[in-house]
């Protein structure tokens, strides 16, 4: 008994880690596609401006304990270590961020 109780209990925590089932419905399955479809589109703006996305990161054991740039934060770093040898210069003074959002 003790056994199947485990294996019970096992099933039970795979099943929720799956989370919840298929929908049946036609609209509850477009509902779900569309849901999966603007996760997606969120991600990868966020990728693109290099903002922070939870989702991304939820595990940081996969990363050694240490959070990585993506993205637009990456090249904006690029930018700020090719011309930090020139201190009173930067590259996109005339820009804010909406002007280099909008470029990439």
């Amino acid at each position: 008994m003790k056994e199947i109780r485990d294996k019970v209990k096992e099933t039970d925590d795979d099943l929720r880690d799956l989370g919840p089932p298929m929908p049946s419905e036609s609209a509850e399955k477009m509902q779900l596609l569309w849901g999966m479809v603007t996760d997606f589109i969120s991600t990868y703006k966020n990728a693109i401006s290099g903002k922070y996305d939870s989702k991304r990161y939820s595990n940081p054991n996969q990363t050694g304990g240490r959070m990585e740039l993506s993205g637009g934060a990456k090249i904006k770093m690029q930018f700020f270590n090719l011309y930090s040898e020139f201190s009173n210069y930067r590259a996109t003074q005339e820009y804010n961020d909406m002007h280099i959002q909008k470029a990439i």
